[in-house]
């Protein structure tokens, strides 16, 4: 993936005075591509959020942001008005954004694993803020516990920061480098009519072939039943080259992070990828294979 200009945004620049990131990131990258083939298939695909049809990191984050929100407030009430309850809800929110964090930082670490360039080293940055953030709030747990109430929440305090500038450069990995995002939705939505694509006798059976319509790469693939399909091309995860990929039986696998896709339906069977590829419509004519783009397309509903 192409990296942004040295221009960039602030936290970018920030980031790429820290060459040492790369050297960090080449040690620890491999041990966790390494743990996640480990897991397998099922572990690897709910990490992805495969199951859920969307990215599980940026949901799990939500669980350690509200509670140790919630903690800061509760933690000015007490200091405010020494009331129980409010010690106990501060504690308690506390407690269950560690266990959130530790969550989101598992997936985290998961949807790390395959970047490289600038957003590797951003997602490295960001990762390394919210597990020192994560290591703070939960020394500041333990103090409460001992009775060392003011040091806590000293603790949390520089926790809670940390990770509200870890939070900051996670949104940068998604709005400035498009991580996690549907890749097909700023691709053209491709015809609304049928038009012809290539002679069918050319479709190879057992493979895949790639057309370009109009701006729009597809891919079509003669399947098992003998009817022909067409999906995007460009692998919605990373943009990767399906036609590249290896065909097994009636799904393709991206080349790039081995996404599996089912050709008849576009559906992801396999992550990182989770959204679906989108689908176009076939038929034969004349021995011309002909398309047209499926209306439920995601491309056409953000327009």
């Amino acid at each position: 993936m192409a990296e942004p200009d040295s221009g960039g945004t602030i936290s970018q620049r920030i980031v790429d005075t820290m060459p040492w990131l790369d050297g960090l990131a080449d040690k620890i990258q491999p041990v966790v591509q390494r743990a996640v083939v480990r897991g397998g298939r099922p572990a690897k695909n709910i990490l992805d959020g495969l199951w859920m049809g969307a990215p599980l990191h940026p949901v799990l984050t939500d669980v350690p942001v509200g509670s140790w929100t919630a903690t800061l407030v509760f933690d000015g009430v007490d200091l405010v008005s020494g009331a129980r309850f409010a010690r106990d809800t501060a504690d308690g929110t506390l407690a269950l954004g560690i266990a959130g964090g530790v969550a989101a930082a598992t997936a985290g670490v998961s949807d790390w694993r395959y970047l490289s360039g600038g957003s590797r080293r951003m997602g490295m940055a960001h990762g390394l803020l919210n597990v020192a953030g994560l290591a703070l709030n939960t020394a500041s747990l333990a103090y409460r516990i001992a009775g060392r109430r003011r040091a806590g929440q000293l603790l949390f305090l520089t926790g809670y920061s940390l990770n509200g500038m870890g939070a900051h450069l996670g949104g940068e990995l998604s709005y400035w480098y498009g991580l996690r995002v549907n890749r097909n939705v700023f691709e053209s939505p491709g015809p609304e009519e049928f038009v012809p694509v290539m002679a069918e006798d050319e479709l190879p059976d057992g493979g895949t072939h790639r057309v370009e319509v109009g701006d729009v790469g597809v891919l079509l693939a003669r399947t098992s039943d003998g009817g022909v399909t067409a999906i995007a091309a460009r692998c919605n995860h990373f943009s990767g080259p399906l036609e590249r990929g290896e065909r097994e039986g009636d799904t393709v696998v991206c080349p790039w992070h081995q996404s599996r896709f089912d050709l008849y339906s576009g559906e992801p069977l396999e992550g990182p990828a989770v959204f679906p590829q989108a689908r176009y419509e076939t038929r034969v004519r004349d021995g011309n294979v002909e398309i047209r783009a499926v209306a439920g397309n995601a491309q056409e509903k953000v327009r």
